[in-house]
């Protein structure tokens, strides 16, 4: 339909509805190259919009999962610390017990040896006691017993500390428990605090001294058990780390595929709607002018 008329002028609609257009697609171009983004709504993408929110949720729980193993970590190396110290303990009562043990010490300096005896006792048990990482205590009992022994339904959860990791709650993926044996002296059968007949009780006596050999013997493996259980944990939590964090850098990886913009090809929609839009403007001042001639023709 050609023609020229007075109400209405339809090449100025036409081109103004391009014009219209093209200024959209530039101003989306815009908004993707200033945000970094392909998808800042859900208009741009609904699907992409949906995954890549999934894949956010994701990333942020990983990385919590890192943090959290690394938490843990922290909590082993203070246990483990503190053992380091109850291992000094115990080497030196070993030693006194060996010396209690032979027959060229009164009963006087046997009774001295026995007092530094029961001192190194008493402080292995304060040492555990007083031991804990953000006020969970670790070495006194607390954290004991099998992994069912853990419940986490009240304010403050009892039994083996369950470390959480995974995005979801399957244990077989996303999380495992830190059990830590006590280490008192009683606990570990040593000391005034020890079971009565227990052999590492005193060492007042000969006899009693050199039965406290044996128990002490034990004592320092069992001190060791734990110790060990303790390195065997923390190897693992450094692996779970190392995993969690590829995993994390995978789905980074495939979020930044959907999500974000690739500079060079927007740029060149950028650049290919500018000129229209620019050609637009042009065109539509050149469209309004088509009234004017119009008006020539009636003013003869």
């Amino acid at each position: 339909m050609s023609g020229l008329f007075i109400n209405h002028n339809l090449m100025a609609a036409t081109v103004a509805r391009n014009l219209q257009s093209s200024y959209g697609s530039l101003s989306t171009s815009t908004e993707r190259l200033s945000s970094g983004l392909r998808i800042n709504s859900a208009a741009d993408d609904a699907a992409g919009l949906a995954i890549r929110e999934i894949m956010r949720a994701e990333i942020s729980s990983l990385n919590q999962g890192v943090r959290n193993a690394n938490d843990a970590i922290s909590m082993i190396q203070t246990a483990d610390g503190a053992l380091g110290v109850i291992d000094e303990k115990l080497i030196r009562m070993k030693e006194l017990a060996m010396q209690a043990s032979t027959g060229t010490y009164s009963s006087d300096q046997r009774l001295i040896i026995d007092s530094e005896y029961q001192a190194m006792a008493s402080e292995i048990t304060r040492i555990a006691n007083s031991t804990d990482f953000n006020g969970i205590h670790l070495l006194n009992g607390n954290l004991s017993g099998e992994n069912s022994a853990h419940n986490g339904n009240g304010l403050t959860s009892t039994g083996p500390v369950k470390v959480h990791f995974g995005s979801g709650n399957d244990s077989a993926e996303d999380y495992y428990y830190v059990s830590i044996n006590s280490a008192t002296a009683s606990a570990m059968g040593i000391g005034l605090g020890a079971a009565e007949g227990s052999g590492g009780r005193t060492i007042s006596t000969q006899a009693l001294a050199q039965a406290s050999l044996a128990a002490l013997d034990k004592a320092i493996i069992s001190k060791d058990k734990i110790r060990a259980n303790l390195g065997a944990l923390q190897n693992r939590l450094e692996n779970t780390i190392t995993n969690l964090s590829i995993q994390a850098e995978n789905t980074q990886a495939s979020e930044a595929q959907i999500s974000d913009v690739d500079v060079a090809t927007e740029m060149t929609e950028f650049t290919r709607q500018q000129i229209k839009v620019q050609s637009a403007v042009a065109m539509l001042s050149q469209a309004n002018s088509l009234g004017k001639l119009a008006m020539q023709l009636i003013g003869g």
